[in-house]
């Protein structure tokens, strides 16, 4: 099972240290192995989730930035699908985001998860999708788009405008709860819980657990065997806008926040590319950068506006974990946690204040490259830290050697399986992130590919040859760019090694977007 959070930075939980109320995910993590050097393979939605269904880059798979549909043939072979043809009930609850939900001039793209193509798709249609044989589906998640009314939207919409209530909903979202907050993208929300996607998906991960647990008891009785399941269960949050309804606005205080030691925008230091991405003029349609412009950036915030925005953000974590508590105890109730594999991640991180910045962009800050990793399962050593430098896109690679299922997408795929048994000669010298992204988000193309190790990390944009590189163990809050500096030409070689040994299967021509996400 695997449960994944959204924007989710990898220092953000109890067990890291920082000041947000995460019990559940703490409990996970002392039950199995945490990775603590796990990266993303794209700092964006879209390229990050289809690497982790696939195991493919997303040079490879062509979804290398948002707005890039994955082709459902590539998606077919992943673990999803590969299972699926093994026997496995294979079930995806929440948000997807496989397929743009915005598309230029709302021209529908016929996927369920566009906006202008949703109310093709009636009420009882669950997939398959992806290959998942079954799917329960939120459209979006993130209510700086408020959920579309039917037909628009998909399950988790319809369900919230099902009983009539959608506008009343609406406006309890929107309304704004004291105390006041003077940050931007964000408010403490007056939508109750109950109504919250993060609860729907909890709501709906619990019953599928309850089902498949029942199905399991009958079939015992009856000596018959049941399908093994693969879920992915998939929350919104901690994505902005930031917006954590009551009673879990409240539960971190702004006064009590740790906030982050470098808050600076010392630009000069900086590739040229990060100027770019905060001052630039995006590219595209209006409509696109309108997006851009009012969602995807985000001013520099004082201190106090930063402690509002990381309390609220920290409430929304303090949701999901809520959320997680449930399904460990429902697989519990249901008989399944001794043999259940339980992965909790997230897509990307979130830049938080780091360097002055918030949201996520082409500066690739541990914040936002590096993921939280937890998996326990049967022969997962308990309360382990393992230092190696992994990916989540290694997951593919990793349901597939748990299944015993060959998933062919997954060529870019490493499973973590022997790291989790303490297998000997199954060391990682390095993990890789790659991003090619149009002008539409910053106003100039870039070809950005990332290399960490255990205690460093490279960025290059390709186009021009400027990089960064940052010494973690010496400077862990990346204040000192090693890139040009002469002492360290031997760390960069032997990096950029890593770098270029990227294998030669990039697609041409790589797929336009058909939106902006």
């Amino acid at each position: 099972m695997l449960i994944m959070s959204d924007q989710h930075r990898a220092d953000c939980f109890g067990f890291e240290g920082r000041r947000v109320r995460t019990p559940h995910l703490d409990l996970l993590a002392r039950q199995g192995t945490r990775f603590k050097n796990c990266i993303t393979p794209n700092v964006v939605c879209m390229p990050a989730r289809s690497a982790i269904l696939t195991g493919t880059l997303p040079l490879t798979s062509g979804v290398h930035d948002n707005g890039i549909d994955l082709d459902e043939a590539i998606a077919a072979d992943g673990f999803a699908g590969r299972l699926s043809q093994a026997g496995y009930d294979t079930r995806f609850i929440g948000k997807a985001h496989f397929s743009s939900n915005h598309s230029y001039a709302n021209r529908p793209t016929g996927r369920c998860e566009n906006i202008p193509s949703s109310h093709l798709f009636a009420d009882d249609w669950r997939g398959p999708y992806m290959g998942f044989d079954q799917v329960e589906l939120m459209q979006l998640g993130h209510n700086y788009w408020l959920p579309e009314p039917s037909p628009g939207g998909l399950h988790y919409e319809r369900w919230y405008h099902r009983d009539g209530l959608g506008a009343m909903k609406n406006a309890l979202y929107s309304q704004r709860l004291d105390p006041q907050t003077q940050a931007a993208q964000t408010h403490n929300s007056a939508l109750p819980t109950a109504w919250h996607n993060s609860t729907w998906v909890g709501d709906r991960a619990v019953e599928y657990i309850a089902e498949h647990g029942r199905r399991q008891r009958q079939a015992s009785d009856a000596q018959m065997e049941v399908k093994p399941f693969c879920a992915w269960v998939s929350m919104a949050d901690p994505h902005h806008p930031f917006d954590a309804p009551a009673p879990w606005c409240w539960m971190h205080r702004p006064e009590e926040i740790d906030l982050p030691p470098h808050r600076i925008r010392d630009l000069h230091k900086r590739p040229w590319w990060h100027r770019a991405a905060l001052e630039n003029t995006p590219g595209g349609t209006p409509e696109s950068r309108k997006i851009r412009e009012e969602y995807s950036r985000m001013a520099q915030q004082t201190d106090v506006q930063l402690r509002e925005i990381i309390a609220n953000y920290y409430g929304m974590i303090s949701l999901v974990d809520h959320q997680v508590g449930r399904i460990l105890s429902a697989l519990d109730d249901a008989g399944l946690a001794d043999n259940t594999l339980v992965v909790f991640t997230s897509d990307h991180g979130e830049l938080l204040g780091d360097h002055g910045l918030m949201l996520k962009g082409p500066m690739h800050y541990e914040g936002l490259l590096r993921v939280g990793l937890i998996m326990r399962g049967p022969g997962v050593a308990a309360n382990h830290v393992s230092d190696q430098p992994v990916s989540t896109i290694d997951l593919a690679a990793t349901f597939a050697d748990y299944a015993s299922t060959p998933v062919p997408s997954a060529v870019h795929s490493k499973s973590l399986r022997p790291l989790l048994l303490g297998e000997v000669n199954a060391e990682r010298d390095h993990a890789y992130n790659e991003w090619r992204l149009g002008p539409s988000r910053c106003g100039v193309a870039l070809d950005l590919r990332t290399v960490r190790t255990r205690s460093a990390k490279l960025t290059v944009e390709l186009d021009s040859g400027v990089g960064e590189m940052y010494d973690l163990s010496n400077d862990p809050y990346e204040r000192e760019n090693l890139f040009d500096d002469p002492r360290h030409r031997g760390l960069r070689e032997e990096l950029m090694q890593r770098l270029l040994d990227r294998p030669d299967d990039i697609r041409n021509p790589l797929p336009e977007p058909v939106g902006p996400a």
